[in-house]
């Protein structure tokens, strides 16, 4: 089947335009006579246009090229769909004026669709599927639910509530990350600019006295030589670790490797841990008070914990569920939550309010988090103070020290 470019006039009147797949122009028009709209244009679309833009309304995932939409307009998209879905407007009409008021071209193009296909039929959710680089699966799911129940803009306000929550999570990463970042670039550039820039000029210093010096500084002198020689040496070899590190990073074991190491990172690991169990209780509390089945929402979850090793473990548990077993003793088995999580989790299967009790502990380690974050400051200042020290120490027994001997023995 080709896929077609199409124009029609609805019976009211207005202009509808959008790509449909069909084994030809006609039965493209007979397709678009069928609902109604008579064809003003049709015309085929090679391979190379077709991968940009919009397919046919058959279900078939769309991948675009181009700006990523960001979170914020994926939360000012769900409150204006809330609104508009409360008020009564349709979600063919909503969809429609909000691709034409959309700043982001993929965003733009990705609700065109979206408004092209409902017309045609086709459900929201499953307009929403065909669009995963757009719209997390859970964005699907919860609206699959909203649309079964007839409260589409309660699904909205969910979704909202929970990208801006995710944001906050993502903003404590960043915060997580900067500073100690920060203070490593800071100790990695002060010890590179001492080896190649301050250090020689000692070394020439050293060689015009043409005399014995201490261990100590032969031994910096060495160091800062090997690096001014080889820098380059260095570099490349930096490189080429990162390449690899990356290489091995886009492999599913290597991922699920590497994540449970940041995991147990010294005064990081920790942190992360409670961040990535906050956003567990956040999204499980919300499939389940969507209505999305059990095994489903783990399969869900599992996808936006941001962290292989621990969504590698969500799929054994959702494994063990599928097998019979209950979700407290999979969740125990599964060996990466804390006893709160646990006793929550218990708690809420055996009264049926587990998405009550998951939000109480979502709020109660995004709680810790902020704490921790306040704690990695005061941690990592006397960190930062011990390298600076060590670092002049280094300096004064190995340069400054034999500069004053010299000094003194040119004086007497």
């Amino acid at each position: 089947m080709a896929l077609f470019e199409y124009e029609a006039r609805d019976v009211g009147g207005e202009r509808r335009a959008g790509q449909r797949e069909g084994v030809s122009a006609a039965a493209v028009a007979q397709d678009l006579s069928a609902l109604g709209w008579i064809p003003t244009r049709i015309s085929e679309l090679t391979a190379s246009d077709s991968s940009v833009g919009p397919t046919s309304g058959t279900g078939t995932p769309v991948r675009r090229r181009g700006r990523k939409v960001t979170i914020d307009e994926l939360v000012l998209f769900s409150h204006q769909m809330a609104s508009l879905t409360r008020a009564g407007v349709s979600i063919v009409v909503a969809a429609r004026g909000l691709s034409e008021s959309a700043k982001n071209p993929v965003l733009r193009q990705a609700l065109a669709d979206i408004a092209g296909n409902l017309e045609a039929g086709m459900d929201l959710a499953s307009c929403v599927q065909r669009h995963p680089t757009v719209f997390p699966p859970l964005y699907a799911s919860v609206i699959h639910v909203g649309e079964n129940t007839g409260r589409l803009d309660d699904a909205f306000r969910q979704i909202a509530r929970y990208l801006e929550l995710e944001r906050e999570a993502a903003k404590r990463v960043r915060e997580a990350f900067r500073y100690p970042l920060f203070v490593l670039g800071t100790i990695v550039a002060a010890i590179v600019l001492l080896n190649i820039l301050v250090i020689p000029a000692f070394a020439e210093v050293f060689a015009k006295f043409n005399a014995e010096l201490p261990w100590q500084t032969q031994a910096i002198l060495a160091v800062s030589g090997f690096m001014e020689r080889y820098l380059w040496v260095i570099a490349l070899l930096l490189g080429l670790g990162v390449f690899a590190l990356r290489r091995y990073r886009a492999t599913p074991l290597g991922r699920r490797h590497l994540d449970r190491l940041l995991l147990r990172m010294p005064l990081l690991g920790n942190m992360l841990h409670r961040i990535v169990l906050a956003r567990f209780c956040q999204t499980f509390a919300m499939v389940n008070r969507a209505g999305i089945p059990l095994n489903r929402g783990l399969a869900i979850v599992s996808g936006t914990l941001g962290n292989a090793f621990l969504s590698h473990r969500i799929d054994v548990i959702q494994s063990a569920i599928e097998r019979g077993t209950s979700l407290t003793q999979a969740a125990r088995t599964a060996n990466i939550f804390t006893p709160i999580v646990l006793q929550m989790i218990s708690v809420g299967e055996s009264t049926g309010s587990l998405d009550e009790l998951m939000e109480q502990s979502a709020q109660f380690y995004e709680e810790e988090v902020d704490y921790e974050l306040k704690r990695l400051t005061d941690a990592i200042e006397p960190i930062l103070v011990i390298a600076i020290g060590a670092m002049v120490l280094v300096l004064a027994l190995g340069i400054f020290l034999p500069l004053w001997d010299l000094s003194g023995v040119a004086n007497r």
